[in-house]
């Protein structure tokens, strides 16, 4: 299997892992501060990331990627699991996984200007026309729209693709898990910080599916789901693979619909198909 192929499928199972992301937020943030949430998904997965890098015997990056592993937390550790959190305070998780399909697109453009990647112009078509029909479809308030909550969605997208991109240009030397798992670590003394103010008086309050999704968006959210996504990003192409994030919202919509019994509406379908669709031609042109 070469290392194209390899890549593909590490993105594919990254995906699979992050599109429950949403839904389990939209759970946890309804007993749990968004800032508490963010706070202690990060620290926990910050524990898990050191016992590994201790465990394993890694190496410290070398101090030029310091800056770039900054970059990574804070588009990825702190941007946008707080930007979502805030977010689906507002909107439905149905709702605001529309929004993950300008991801490829976010992803594409730091690509090229952090990745140093070259794509064709009909590849920007492409992507742009599925951006466009996600944007419209906000714009239009399909399902419970909120301009708040659409604003937060569209700066995590941002955040998150700038996070993807210097994560994935990163782990060409440093590896996938490393990278996160440093990101993590390097966010750590602000995340500790954060929780201990934003600790409620009491835990009575937290609800059992509140804990279970919290431990899901702390372990696989946070941690494995990048884990594979990383390598798979850094094996493929970032532009590339990162065209399988239009995939999440059939995952994500799925799973808002079977676990949290929210309505999603054939709107929803027609502009994640039609994303999906303009994603799949740009994949043609991706190299």
């Amino acid at each position: 299997m070469d290392t194209t192929t390899r890549g593909w499928i590490n993105g594919f199972i990254g995906v699979l892992i992050f599109a429950g992301s949403l839904p389990a937020t939209r759970v946890a943030v309804a007993d749990i501060d968004p800032t508490l949430l963010t706070a202690a998904r990060a620290s926990i997965a910050a524990l898990i990331a050191a016992a590994m890098l201790l465990v394993l015997r890694q190496p410290r990056p070398a101090r030029t990627a310091v800056a770039s592993l900054l970059v990574v937390a804070l588009g990825v550790v702190v941007g946008f699991p707080l930007l979502t959190a805030l977010a689906l305070q507002h909107v439905s998780s149905a709702h605001s996984i529309v929004f993950l399909g300008l991801l490829p697109l976010s992803t594409a453009v730091f690509g090229v200007l952090r990745g140093g990647e070259r794509l064709r112009p009909a590849f920007w078509g492409f992507s742009l026309l599925g951006s466009a029909s996600v944007v419209g479809y906000a714009l239009l308030g399909g399902g419970a729209a909120s301009l708040q909550g659409d604003l937060l969605m569209l700066a995590a997208v941002v955040v998150c693709g700038l996070g993807y991109a210097e994560g994935a240009r990163l782990s060409r030397t440093l590896g996938g898990w490393q990278v996160i798992s440093w990101a993590l670590l390097l966010a750590l003394p602000l995340m500790v910080p954060l929780m201990w103010v934003r600790w409620p008086p009491t835990l009575a309050t937290i609800g059992a599916p509140a804990w279970w999704s919290l431990a899901y968006v702390s372990v696989f959210s946070m941690l494995v789901g990048f884990m594979f996504w990383y390598r798979g990003l850094a094996q493929g192409g970032i532009a590339a693979v990162g065209q399988l994030q239009l995939l999440q919202p059939f995952f994500g919509l799925g799973l808002a619909a079977l676990l949290l019994h929210e309505q999603v509406s054939w709107t929803m379908l027609a502009v994640t198909v039609c994303a999906v669709s303009c994603v799949a031609g740009a994949r043609r042109f991706a190299r």
